[in-house]
């Protein structure tokens, strides 16, 4: 896919797979954040951050709490309050064993 149309719907797949990931996660609250770091290198603030940084590329200003919003589905503190958990002294060591500071 080399041409303006192929390009199109390149772009197209991308953000369907994209809404797809997102709705997943929204309806997996039982996974943690830091279940995400510590297994895949990414989170739902890694997705968050991603998705401003490419409206700010674009031209278009967009805040953290904007995109995490679009990320969550609600706002970031009305999801933590219902979804997260402390994380156990098992996540935090592995998130330092995969995650060494200055990394």
């Amino acid at each position: 896919m080399t041409d303006d149309r192929g390009d199109d719907l390149k772009r197209d797949f991308e953000a369907a797979a994209f809404r797809r990931l997102v709705e997943h996660l929204r309806g997996r609250a039982d996974v943690q954040n830091i279940d995400l770091m510590n297994l895949a290198g990414f989170c739902r603030n890694c997705l968050a951050d991603w998705y401003r940084e490419a409206a700010q590329a674009a031209g278009v200003a967009m805040d953290k709490d904007e995109a995490r919003r679009i990320v969550y589905g609600m706002p970031y503190a009305e999801w933590r309050a219902r979804h997260q958990r402390e994380a156990t002294p098992e996540q935090k060591a592995a998130f330092e064993k995969s995650h060494p500071k200055g990394h």
